[in-house]
Formats: structure tokens, sequence, C-alpha cells
């Protein structure tokens, strides 16, 4: 992470509120329409749930993301998978919450671009010549925003991007505005920062519980804080927080000030809503502004869809190479750190927000599908941050303190949450558990597969490779070998390398390399070592590569071979004669050995089922050589059996013929 995004600068905090708050900043558009919607406006229903809205932002965005998760950077980087792999060495089992949270934060990816969009979209109808616009219509134009969207992510950002800061500035502005504006209409509602008011309207309105699931909706974007953290840096994210914070609650006071005044003892039923267009947000501008005002919501509401692709390319990015996610192609389009681009990733994601346009239609129906996925995730988030607190050598009653208080919080949100689900809830939970069966899938099959590989010591078979370098009668392969190795030993090598060379018809070159990648817990370090184990003629390289780090490893082992050649370190000229003679560079043969699941096999059920949609899942994803990033002209792919468990009940028994019998 550079130096200067940890410190305060004017860009920094522009960046930040360009960046940070898309998801949790355009919540006014649909979260008071959500609480008021089918209930009796009144008192107790308003004061309560704004109280409920402004002590939900203190207790989970305010304390538990801004001061204390902002705490656990990784080397600047922050998010799910930043917080799993500072705590992974701990427990094993952690793997589990780290999964379940990445993979509810890409359900909730899909979930907010239709959201976001199309409740900015709908402002359409507050405008009196477009009082009669059509769901249909409405539909349409955000499908088309998407369309748009989703191919304008190939060009990356970094232009776009300068544009996002003072976009949201405008755009808090304006709620915090419109907020004042309306304070006059009411204003006892500024009882409602008393806890008080939170505490009885839970304990004695009807169906207040259920209405929590609504007042969630307020913070959904609290996780985006920390997953950008290595954008933004914490200081300046803890800052804008503070202006982000007044604008949102001004507007929230706005809102309930005007629906007390003209709302109080209204029953807010279906066809009430149908017949007066009732939409909070934009019914508390003035006529003339609201055009105005939908170009600026529909701008926020991109941004906030923007944060969230690009979070969701971060998370996959960082899945890839913590090997918890099958192989995707990964694209750089500019020389921007930490932006990438996935095209297979964008292709699913722009289908799933389809769908739930196509699915939902109405922003108010697409309500019961949010906030389920991001709830799992802040419970990941905790549990994965009390690890961490333990790592830290905290006081345990912090650590208990920490994990009542938030779990209790938290559980109660699912539980209120749970009541969407047949409304639509299961659409999120529904994503989120195939996003989490691929990941599981990867992360058990890796498992699984390790039972097989062997390791031998390289030492008992270094005479044996020289000997063949230095034959010969035997045909050269190449005049360099190189083979990707996952054995983290630099003593050891796997057997079916040694297999490969020696075995059958054995390949013969002048230089064999072992090239081994470790992937570390430092997001972007990017370093190598060698060892010569025999000089000129066996070598190691191993590159120790941050989880965010594309292992290129076509320009990566090309850069070390001249390093090593510039420090006379090995001789890389061919050793045919004729080339010799003339300085020629040898040739360089890469090795990359793919596994097929072998029908010798005798697996238990689950992991039979395991193993079938691993392949299925690799047949998808990308190739070895590829996920390597290896031209592949001076690439060969061997193709090997994986028996993890040999079968051992074979029922074959001989049969003799009458001659044979009568011998």
């Amino acid at each position: 992470m550079s130096k200067h995004v940890n410190k305060v600068t004017g860009a920094g905090l522009l960046i930040a509120l360009g960046i940070i708050y898309g998801d949790i900043g355009t919540s006014p558009l649909y979260v008071f329409n959500s609480i008021i919607n089918g209930r009796l406006v009144d008192e107790s229903l308003i004061l309560g749930s704004l109280s409920c809205i402004i002590w939900t932002l203190t207790l989970i965005t305010t304390v538990k993301y801004v001061m204390l998760i902002l705490r656990a950077d990784n080397n600047g980087e922050g998010g799910t998978f930043s917080l799993f792999a500072l705590v992974r060495r701990r427990k094993k089992w952690l793997v589990i919450p780290a999964m379940i949270g990445g993979a509810a934060l890409l359900a909730d990816g899909i979930i907010t671009p239709p959201i976001s969009i199309t409740a900015a979209i709908e402002g359409l109808k507050n405008i009196p010549s477009l009082h009669d616009i059509s769901v249909n219509t409405i539909m349409y134009i955000v499908i088309g925003i998407l369309i748009v969207f989703f191919l304008m992510q190939q060009f990356g950002t970094g232009s776009i991007g300068k544009l996002f800061g003072p976009v949201m500035f405008i755009w808090f502005t304006m709620i915090a505005i419109l907020g004042i504006s309306h304070l006059a209409d009411d204003l006892s509602i500024i009882r409602a920062f008393n806890p008080y008011y939170a505490v009885k309207f839970l304990a004695s309105h009807p169906g207040a519980f259920g209405l929590l699931g609504a007042v969630f909706l307020c913070t959904t974007g609290a996780e985006a804080l920390y997953s950008d953290l290595g954008h933004c840096g914490k200081s300046n994210i803890r800052i804008t927080w503070v202006y982000v914070k007044i604008c949102l609650v001004l507007n929230y006071l706005g809102q309930g000030a005007y629906i007390l005044h003209k709302y109080k003892g209204v029953e807010i039923t279906k066809a009430f809503k149908e017949s007066t267009n009732l939409n909070t947000f934009y019914d508390i501008m003035p006529p003339w502004f609201v055009l105005i005002g939908v170009i600026i919501a529909a701008s926020a509401a991109i941004i906030a869809s923007q944060a969230m692709i690009a979070g969701s390319f971060t998370l996959i990015g960082e899945a890839l190479r913590l090997n918890i996610w099958p192989k995707m192609k990964v694209n750089f389009p500019s020389e921007a750190k930490g932006q990438l681009f996935i095209p297979g990733l964008n292709t699913l994601m722009f289908v799933g927000c389809l769908a739930v346009v196509l699915y939902f239609k109405e922003s108010s129906k697409m309500e019961a599908a949010y906030g389920l996925a991001i709830i799992i995730t802040m419970i990941a988030t905790t549990i994965l941050f009390a690890n961490y607190l333990v790592l830290h050598r905290v006081k345990s009653i912090f650590i208990y303190t920490f994990l009542i208080v938030y779990l209790t919080i938290e559980i109660a949100f699912i539980i209120a949450l749970s009541h969407k689900f047949l409304d639509g809830g299961y659409i999120t939970l529904l994503l989120a558990f195939m996003m989490f069966l691929v990941m599981y899938v990867w992360y058990r099959s890796r498992k699984i597969k390790n039972r097989y590989v062997e390791f031998v010591k390289l030492e008992d078979y270094i005479s044996k490779l020289e000997e063949l370098s230095n034959d010969t009668t035997v045909p050269k392969y190449a005049t360099h070998l190189v083979y990707m190795t996952s054995a983290n030993n630099p003593k050891e090598i796997e057997h079916k390398i040694i297999y490969s060379i020696l075995n059958g018809k054995p390949k013969r070159a002048d230089i064999y390399w072992f090239v081994h990648v470790d992937t570390m817990d430092d997001p972007y370090t990017c370093e190598y070592e060698v060892t010569h184990i025999i000089p000129n003629d066996i070598i190691r390289v191993e590159f120790k590569l941050g989880f965010r780090v594309a292992p290129r490893m076509n320009l990566m082992f090309k850069k070390v071979v001249e390093d090593l050649v510039t420090n006379r370190e090995v001789n890389v000229t061919s050793r045919y004669e004729s080339q010799q003679k003339n300085n020629v560079v040898g040739d360089f043969k890469f090795i990359v050995l793919e596994k097929f699941l072998s029908q010798d096999n005798e697996l238990p059920l689950i992991e039979r089922i395991v193993m079938r949609l691993h392949f299925w899942l690799k047949q998808l994803s990308l190739s070895e050589e590829r996920g390597f990033g290896l031209e592949q002209s001076n690439v060969v792919v061997e193709k090997f059996p994986l028996i993890v468990a040999l079968t051992t009940k074979l029922k074959l028994k001989r049969v003799f013929s009458s001659e044979e019998e009568a011998v």
C-alpha cells in the first residue's frame, strides 16, 4: 500500500467519499419506504424506527467497523480474506467463516446494483409529466443502465473514478440539505437520538422486531468500509465517515419529520402507495428539483454498484491466490494498484443482476432479498476479528464483551430478516450458498488431493538427473526444462515429477528448473529466492507472492533468468556445438502436470461427490498453464491419474478351462 494513502489529504478524503460509501450512502432511497410499507403511521413507529436507525449506524458502522475492525489491516489492506489471512494460522476451521463471509458478500454484490439503481430511477414517478410511467418502462431503463455498466468494467475505473468523489460529495450534501429543510415539519423528531425510544419501540410496538429487517438496510454498506481500506487508508475513512454519518442522519430525520407531519394516522397500504406514488425520499424534494434529484441519485447508485463490483473482483482475486476458488482469467485494465477485471465473474454478476431485475421488477420487492447476505458477512467478520484480538493478546473480558454484544445484535437482525425468506430472501441465500459451495468444493478437494501427493528427497535423484543430463545417447528434450512444483521444502520434490523425467521416455535437458509459488499473507509481497542445487544443472526458484499479486510466471521467470545471467550465476547459452559458438540462448520448455480423476478410486460418498464437482469446475475454469500465466507455445501439459484411495475390494475370480483342469 502506498504511503500517501495513510495520510489525511484532500485527495484522499475525496477518494474515500467516492468509492467507500456508495452502498450505505444510497440507503435513504429505500429504508423509510420499507419501514412504513403496510404500517399505520404513528409517533411510536417513526420515532422508534428512526432511533433504531441512528443507533444501528452508531453501534455497527461507527463502533464496530470504523473504530475497531479498521485496526485489523493486513499491511494496509482490508476485507474478509485479508482478515482471514491474518488469523488463518490460529485455527484451521476459520476458513469456513471466511468462505461463508466471502460468498455472502458476492451475493450482496449481485443484489446491490439492481436495488440501488431501480430505487433511484423510480423517482421518475414523482415528476408530474411522468406520473404514470409503468413498472416495465423503469425496468427497461434499469436493464439498459446495467448493460452499459457491465460493458464498461473491462476498461477499468481509473478515469471514471476521478468523478466519483465530487459526485458523492454532491449527493451527501444534497441529502443533508433535504433533511434539514424538513426538520421543522416536526421538531420532536430530534428525540430519536435517545436510545430509550428504540428500546421502547422494540419492546412494545406490534411487529417491531420484524421491522428490524428494514432498519438493517441503513447499514448494509458497512462492510465496504473495511473491504476498500487499501484504496483510501483508515484515517481518510474515519474522517469522511463523520461527514457521511451526519448527512445520513439529517436525511433520515427529515424524512421522519415529513412522514409524521403528512401521514400521521394513515395506514400505508399498497393501494394508498399506488394512488399517491408515495416515495418518502423523493417526496421531500421540491417538485422542480425532482428530475435533478433523480439524476444525482442514479449517479450515486451507479457509483454504489461500481464499488460493490470492484470489491467482488478484489475478493475473487484474493480467493484465487488463497486457492479457494477455481482459476479464472484476470486482466489488469490499468497500472493502478489492486485494480483488476475478471471477465468470467463480470459475466456471472451481470446475469445475476439481470435475473434479479426481471424477477422482482420493483425496488420495494427487492428489499426482501436484500440484507440477509450482508448480515451473514458481518457475523463472519465478527468471528474472524475476535480471533484477531486473541492473536494480539487483548484481555479476554474485552474479547467476550465484543463477541456477546455484536453476536447478540447481529443474530437479532438475522432472525428479523429471516421473515423475508419466502418473500425473496431465499434468492440471496441461494446465491450465497452456490458461491460457498464452489469455494468449499475447491478447498476440500485440495485437502483430499494432498493425501495422494507423494514427496521424495531430491538428493536421492540428483545423481540420476546428472547422468541423464550428460547422456548423449538420449535425444535432448529441451535445453532448459522447467517444472512447476508444489513442494514447500526445497529438499523435496513430487514423485510424479521425478517419474515424468526419468521413467518411460526420459526427458533429457541441460538444466532442470523447479519453480515453486508460495502465497504469502502479506497482500503485495513480490520476491524470489534461488537455490543452486547443482550449479548450472539443477536450480530451484521459489516465488513469494502476496495474495493480491497475479502469478505471471512467464514474465517473472524470464526476469529471474535475466538477473541470474547478469550476476553470472547461470549460463543459459545452448550447449549444442553449432549454437554454442554463436552464443544462442537455449530453449525453455515448461512442463505442467494436470490431474484427472482415476476410475480406480474407492472414496466415501461425500468425498466422491466433492471430487466429481471439483473436476467439473476444473473443466469450466482456466487451464493450469494459463492460470500460472504461461505462454502456450512453450508449455507441455502432461495428464496423470489422480488416485487418492485405491480400490482394494476388487472381485476377480480365475476360471480354468477344461484342458487346464485335466492337466
